[in-house]
């Protein structure tokens, strides 16, 4: 196995240290008083490049640890059907931004999760309180999303309850729509349209079970 960002590192520092101390030998004893000043200078804002690049990189490896460890589900190997579903929508739908299914996977309790959609590196993050209680209560939330500034596009939100063939709630579809101005659509629109899209995927949804089985 290689070495960590952090390991080279070191190696890197610990090579400086070496490569100095061994030209240091080689100096006449007549060298300049002027050098030997600068190399102490040299070294130590060397060590302190290199130690600030340590901390940087683990810093970001601790991060990038904690947040795979903040996952509360983790998906099987093989693509389930909710994740063919997710595709099928997008595919059909040039009108959406993303979309999103959220539910608590079968023989858990509790464990609201993103369990399939757009941002496959996103499965497996904890549901946002607004989430849950759509999952809960099976609500529905219009959200469009005024004073967004970190919006990189402009969009319309809708956040549904899923539901399966026997109109059953059984977790949370979230549809990002393209909202460019100057489209004249309403809170309306954005509504109906959804509705309707969730309505059509329901028919294909035997029940919950169902979206966690292996794609065919």
């Amino acid at each position: 196995m290689g070495q960590t960002p952090t390991q080279n590192l070191i190696q890197l520092h610990n090579f400086s240290l070496s490569f100095f101390e061994q030209r240091d030998k080689k100096r006449p004893s007549d060298t300049s008083p002027v050098c030997f000043s600068i190399f102490p200078i040299y070294m130590i804002t060397l060590n302190r490049i290199i130690a600030l690049t340590v901390l940087t990189v683990s810093t970001f490896y601790s991060q990038a640890a904690a947040a795979e460890s903040a996952k509360n589900w983790t998906p099987p190997a093989a693509k389930i059907y909710a994740q063919t579903l997710s595709e099928q929508i997008m595919a059909a739908h040039p009108e959406l931004l993303s979309v999103t299914f959220h539910g608590v996977p079968p023989g858990m309790s509790k464990v609201y999760t993103m369990f399939a959609g757009s941002y496959v590196d996103r499965i497996g993050n904890p549901d946002d309180p607004d989430d849950i209680m759509i999952i809960e209560l099976g609500i529905t939330i219009v959200d469009p999303r005024w004073h967004r500034p970190k919006d990189t596009v402009k969009k319309f939100v809708m956040m549904v309850p899923l539901r399966d063939a026997a109109a059953e709630n059984i977790g949370l579809l979230v549809l990002a729509y393209k909202n460019a101005p100057g489209t004249g659509k309403s809170d309306t629109d954005f509504f109906i349209a959804s509705s309707k899209l969730r309505d059509d995927l329901q028919e294909q949804i035997p029940n919950l079970e169902s979206l966690f089985a292996p794609a065919k």
